[in-house]
């Protein structure tokens, strides 16, 4: 007998679909299939609330390196934000409005965590296990739950020994109190630039080391005027036009990343002149200035993370961490700087996102053999031998020029388009061809050898074999056509 998703109704462990994560990417599946009016869905959050990425990452000047008006969905426009680059708590208040407006509360099951998924060929259905011991089944299975979740914490010798408080930034704990503290934050990240220049101004004495040191321009951040707000919400169309415009000045940043490098020559002469104009020591301009191309390693902004290096209470150490004592941070030089905390803003474990959880597919194969050799997906989505299994965030869909929520509704629209192909055919299952999905990331590596991520630096953008399975070589338009249509001759509908 065939099923279509009018059959699957919720039974309190059946469904037609589940979602794992209540960011942007699972709140947006979630809108997306309320609208198609297919209510059989359950959103598994770990967490006891919704937000994601944005719920996670709390730590001092956490904010959006893409303008407000941009990271927000296109059928959602905010016309109150505050600021032309939002900070945490504001998109964080703007995911909850979300998951209130669109009605997805009674969707949501908090404090569910996935540990292993399993299709059931016969059945046509996954079987998804909760940490808690409760099993759902449902026809599609959708994972929202992104990149950047699995803080990483860099192999140093004698870590686990430090004395004093040690955590990640992405788990800040805000009842410790910095005031008048030596702290040592090691890692210059996108997470480092922003809460750095916060807790200087708190901490007796920073210590902030720095392996490699970042591209930074200058971030054109401001307080959105009252009469622009008023505008935005009075005259949808000109927030409408204003948020087309920024899109196409953004996208138009693609060129340097994913057509010709040398474009990023441009890039590297506006970032030393910010370093020139924001730094006044010769030398300590110097170990800020990177030597590989703008791009290669992720872009950031920032108007206070230079004036910071130069408060007397800091220090920029450039020397190699050779290790950690129960007092301190040992440099390869033999320097041992004591200190009451070490702060971590070293980023996430991105090429890892699914190793915490077991998933299996046809035959029992699990998805890490499936990637033994780099993970790989179609259109970013979708992984031969697991069907109806769906990667929102998937590899090869980071951008380093333009908003990651364009991707997100381009694949959710793309899940919906499999969706309602299954249900006009009569069939159950969709598992793209091995050889589809060969051909679309054979032509998709090769793209990426001409960006400026194959320029020669060590990146997060590549794997532990040197592959980037994280950025899309192009333009974020060719995505979103790519994923207006679902081919049924690439796929083995049964």
């Amino acid at each position: 007998m065939q099923t279509n998703a009018a059959d699957v109704q919720p039974n309190g462990s059946t469904f037609d679909t589940l979602i794992v994560g209540s960011g942007f990417s699972g709140l947006g599946m979630g809108i997306a299939l309320k609208k198609a009016g297919r209510n059989s869905f359950v959103i598994l959050e770990k967490a006891n609330g919704v937000g994601g990425t944005w719920r996670e990452n709390h730590y001092p000047g956490c904010a959006c390196d893409v303008p407000s008006h941009l990271y927000s969905y296109s059928f959602e426009p905010y016309p109150r934000w505050s600021r032309m680059f939002a900070e945490q708590r504001e998109i964080l208040r703007y995911l909850e409005h979300c998951a209130d407006k669109y009605g997805l509360r009674p969707h949501i099951r908090f404090g569910k965590e996935v540990v292993r998924a399993e299709l059931d060929e016969a059945a046509a259905l996954w079987r998804v296990h909760l940490r808690d011991g409760e099993v759902l089944s449902a026809r599609h299975l959708v994972l929202g739950i992104g990149a950047l979740h699995r803080p990483a914490y860099p192999e140093i010798e004698g870590i686990e020994t430090f004395a004093g408080k040690s955590f990640h930034s992405a788990e800040w704990d805000d009842a410790y109190d910095l005031c008048g503290k030596r702290v040592a934050v090691i890692g210059t990240g996108a997470s480092a630039i922003q809460f750095v220049p916060r807790i200087a101004k708190q901490v007796g004495k920073l210590h902030l080391f720095q392996r490699t040191p970042p591209w930074i321009l200058p971030k054109p951040d401001r307080a959105i005027r009252d009469w622009e707000k008023k505008l935005f919400g009075t005259a949808p169309i000109s927030q409408l036009l204003y948020r087309y415009w920024i899109y196409w000045v953004w996208e138009s940043r693609a060129f340097g990343f994913t057509i010709d490098p040398r474009v990023m020559n441009l890039v590297a002469a506006l970032g030393r002149l910010h370093i020139r104009r924001q730094i006044r020591d010769p030398k300590l301009r110097k170990l800020v200035t990177p030597t590989y191309t703008p791009g290669c390693k992720r872009i950031l902004m920032a108007d206070d993370y230079y004036p910071t290096l130069e408060r007397p209470n800091v220090e920029l150490v450039t020397e190699r961490v050779a290790k950690i004592t129960p007092r301190g941070v040992v440099t390869a030089d033999g320097v041992e700087r004591e200190v009451d905390a070490i702060i971590f803003g070293t980023g996430f474990k991105v090429s890892e996102f699914l190793t915490h959880m077991q998933i299996r597919g046809r035959g029992g194969i699990s998805i890490d053999e499936a990637w033994k050799n780099g993970a790989e997906a179609y259109v970013g989505t979708t992984v031969s031998g697991f069907p109806n299994l769906y990667l929102l965030m998937g590899p090869n869909t980071g951008l380093g020029h333009n908003s990651m929520v364009f991707m997100i509704e381009s694949q959710i629209e793309y899940v919906l388009r499999c969706m309602r192909t299954l249900d006009a055919r009569g069939a159950r299952i969709a598992d793209v061809k091995q050889k589809a999905q060969k051909l679309f990331n054979e032509h998709l590596q090769r793209r990426l050898t001409r960006t400026v991520w194959a320029t020669g630096c060590h990146s997060w953008y590549l794997d532990g074999a040197g592959q980037n399975s994280t950025t899309w070589p192009g333009f974020t338009f060719e995505f979103w056509l790519r994923t207006r249509r679902f081919d049924p001759k690439d796929h083995e509908l049964a």
